[in-house]
């Protein structure tokens, strides 16, 4: 797709968003940004067997910031006409009036120029959601029921979705700098209940990736189908261990989500630059072993997290918040990366039009080390093994966090015995990350339809290989 698809889209010319970009700021200001989005989105239910919701609906505006010293004005339209954009710069302008002070490193957002050209490289869509017929789904979401029931009679109840997306997105700033982006978003679960006779367990599985619907393949029917039945027996079988300080083994792939809630967060640059973080002024310091890279990725292919260009206009770029176990970068937006004097990270994210960006993560990952798993479980006496997390919570200030254990094992004399259930692990982010002891060479990016909800939502993936934490509180008997 070219400039003039996306200008056509949102019936501007380039003249014109000069003028708007120069109008935000009539009233002084360092610097404005246009953000101009359409997005459709669709998605459909499965029930039991019958179709039981369906939607299908649009979003399309302009949203318009004025940034002022260390003042953010910011307003939107739902309208692309042009009197209606005048009126949402005006009242960004005039939100950001007044606004003083500098910023830290001296430098201005103009000194990180993004590309000037579109790139759809990381998600190329070669049969558009735009094209989609609802009945067309209802055959791919029919089979991943049947195939789910057939190799697991216990199912009771299956609940099964596919929601859609597709975004035409167009930035453009005071400095000249336009860029343009075609994002689409595909996304299938499956939730099912199971009962033996006596008690029910649930599971839930899902893969979502920047695909359009040639997404929708036998061999992911496949996938989703043994995800959803794998480890049933075991949570039929699993009990409530007895508590205490021990070791953890965090199992390769979701076990990621504590990497990005109790560790991620508190690398982004807002909260550092406010001094919220634990993380704040330790740019360059050793935060754990030195076998330990820690990575927030905006380039893999097809990810739920990748962004050819944020949502600032900026390329997306592979970002090591740790490198060698010393804290290398925080995630900037624009505003952080002018304030510490530093490029931005391509983190400037927001929900949609609607939204001023703010940093956020994007692909969140450890990078694998040189053990096998296997080794990493021998080597524990007595602990806990853990691979799905959900239900977290986390003080970024603090970096206390508490995680509910959905599956795991006991670790007992290097083996992995009993199925363990209804347990939490609680210990804090920098300790954990320093009591890190061995990292697996397995790394896993776990594509399930992970949501961050810092003020705003937006998709995100998490990954890590199998590694062993020293010591943490485990919530048992």
């Amino acid at each position: 797709m070219d400039k003039q698809y996306f200008l056509n889209i949102f019936n501007v010319t380039e003249p014109q968003l000069e003028r708007l970009a120069v109008s935000a700021l009539a009233r002084g200001g360092d610097w404005s940004d246009l953000y101009f989005e359409n997005t459709v989105y669709g998605d459909l239910l499965l029930k039991d067997g019958q179709v039981t919701s369906g939607g299908l609906h649009s979003d399309f505006g302009v949203g318009i910031r004025v940034l002022s010293g260390e003042k953010t004005g910011y307003a939107y339209s739902e309208s692309t006409v042009p009197e209606d954009m005048q009126e949402a710069a005006r009242a960004a302008s005039l939100i950001a009036d007044g606004g003083t002070g500098s910023r830290k490193g001296g430098k201005n957002v103009k000194d990180f120029c993004g590309s000037a050209v579109g790139n759809d490289m990381l998600y190329p869509e070669s049969k558009s959601w735009n094209s989609t017929k609802a009945s067309g789904l209802v055959p791919f979401l029919e089979k991943l029921q049947e195939r789910i029931l057939a190799l697991d009679s216990r199912a009771v109840k299956i609940i099964a979705r596919i929601s859609y997306s597709h975004s035409d997105i167009l930035m453009f700033n005071s400095y000249g700098e336009l860029t343009y982006d075609a994002r689409p978003m595909g996304s299938v679960t499956a939730s099912v209940i199971f009962n033996d006779g006596t008690r029910s367990e649930n599971k839930t599985a899902s893969r979502s990736f920047r695909q359009g619907e040639e997404l929708l393949t036998g061999e992911l029917l496949e996938e989703l189908a043994a995800e959803a039945v794998r480890g049933i027996d075991a949570r039929f079988d699993a009990r409530r261990p007895k508590g205490g300080r021990m070791p953890v083994v965090m199992g390769a792939g979701a076990s990621g989500i504590l990497l990005h809630e109790a560790m991620g967060h508190a690398f982004e640059a807002d909260f550092n630059r406010k001094g919220q973080s634990v993380f704040s002024g330790r740019i360059g310091q050793q935060v754990c072993d030195r076998s330990i890279n820690i990575v927030d990725d905006g380039t893999i292919a097809g990810n739920r997290g990748a962004c050819s260009y944020d949502d600032e206009g900026v390329p997306g770029q592979k970002t090591y918040m740790v490198k060698d176990g010393i804290l290398n970068s925080y995630l900037h937006d624009r505003i952080s990366a002018g304030w510490y004097g530093v490029a931005p990270t391509g983190n400037g994210r927001r929900e949609s039009f609607r939204f001023n960006p703010i940093p956020r993560m994007r692909a969140t990952y450890m990078e694998s080390g040189s053990a096998t798993a296997a080794d990493i479980i021998a080597s524990v006496g007595k602990g806990i093994y853990v691979d799905e997390f959900s239900n977290g919570q986390v003080k970024i200030g603090e970096g206390d966090f508490t995680f509910y254990v959905k599956s795991g094992y006991l670790i007992e004399n290097g083996k992995l015995t009993a199925p363990v259930k209804d347990i939490n692990i609680i210990g804090n982010g920098p300790q954990a990350l320093s009591d890190i002891v061995c990292v697996g060479n397995d790394l896993k990016i776990d594509n399930g339809t992970w949501t961050c909800g810092k003020e705003q939502s937006v998709p995100v993936s998490c990954g890590i290989p199998t590694v062993l934490v020293k010591s943490l509180t485990v919530g048992g008997e």
